[in-house]
């Protein structure tokens, strides 16, 4: 009985006794949870998204900029460029070039067109965005900005003169000749500005960003041929304008598509099927 009794009461203090507590950590939890929040598309918010888009082209100027224009490898480079086009039998910008500055009034629309929309049109299908797919912002935006954060890359590692530079290219500098008025292309904005990062194309980057998200987003069918035919006429302006080679643009595209790659890795979808609107968020309420 006596045993029994020793027995029944340590079993009532084991159970009733709490486990030794064992060391844990809860960064692990606290990461995932961080990680989950940063992911869920929220609302944006205005004041912040003005700061961040100016911020960010401000850096992406000042970057630009500041590359070593390292004139003697760009024309370098521009040769071999042009050497690969005539291999594929596609060099045909300076056809373009001298077809289209035979047409005074189109070269100089052109030009303004280079010198503007590739700012404008941007802008305008960000705002879009923010109004009315608030849901998809951020995963949008995203591609976008890794878009032009790898160009910088490339604007270091391979400096290259647009064609309209190269002394015994034969193109015509229409910038010049027509003098385009608030060019970075002419006069002395062009001190101010990296004229030897035309390898990727910008224009095309940021272009076919705003057509794909037109076409993917829009509902009216006259808009989403304007989303197809913005980027095609770029194609055509900076070409044209000889700003750009054709393998330009096809660097200008790699770019692109490294930045849905790195949404589609971070949101786990495609930025335009999320859903429209920014989820409700249930309110915790203390028990």
């Amino acid at each position: 009985m006596g045993e029994v009794s020793v027995r029944t009461l340590e079993g009532r203090r084991s159970a009733t006794t709490p486990p030794p507590i064992e060391e844990r950590s809860d960064r692990p939890a606290v990461t995932h949870t961080l990680t989950v929040r940063l992911r869920t598309p929220r609302h944006p918010r205005l004041w912040f998204e003005i700061l961040l888009i100016a911020m960010s082209y401000w850096t992406y100027s000042l970057i630009r900029n500041a590359v070593p224009e390292q004139k003697t490898e760009a024309l370098r480079n521009a040769d071999w460029i042009w050497r690969v086009e005539e291999v594929l039998g596609i060099a045909v910008e300076r056809t373009v070039n001298h077809a289209v500055n035979s047409v005074e009034w189109l070269i100089v629309a052109m030009n303004y067109y280079y010198a503007t929309l590739h700012f404008v049109v941007t802008i305008v299908v960000l705002v879009w965005l923010y109004r009315w797919h608030p849901g998809r912002y951020a995963a949008t935006r995203l591609v976008l900005f890794a878009t032009t954060g790898v160009a910088l890359l490339g604007y270091y590692l391979y400096p290259l003169a647009p064609p309209r530079l190269m002394p015994h290219g034969g193109f015509v500098d229409t910038v010049l000749v027509h003098e385009t008025w608030g060019s970075m292309a002419s006069g002395n904005l062009a001190a101010m500005s990296n004229q030897y990062a035309a390898m990727p194309s910008m224009h095309i980057g940021w272009s076919v960003w705003c057509g794909i998200t037109i076409v993917m987003l829009a509902r009216p069918l006259w808009l989403k041929v304007v989303g197809i035919a913005y980027p095609a006429l770029t194609l055509v302006v900076i070409v044209a304008t000889a700003n750009h080679f054709w393998l330009d643009a096809v660097g200008g595209l790699m770019c692109l598509a490294f930045g849905f790659a790195l949404s589609y890795a971070w949101y786990g979808t495609m930025a335009y099927r999320l859903p429209r609107q920014v989820p409700v968020q249930p309110e915790l309420r203390p028990v």
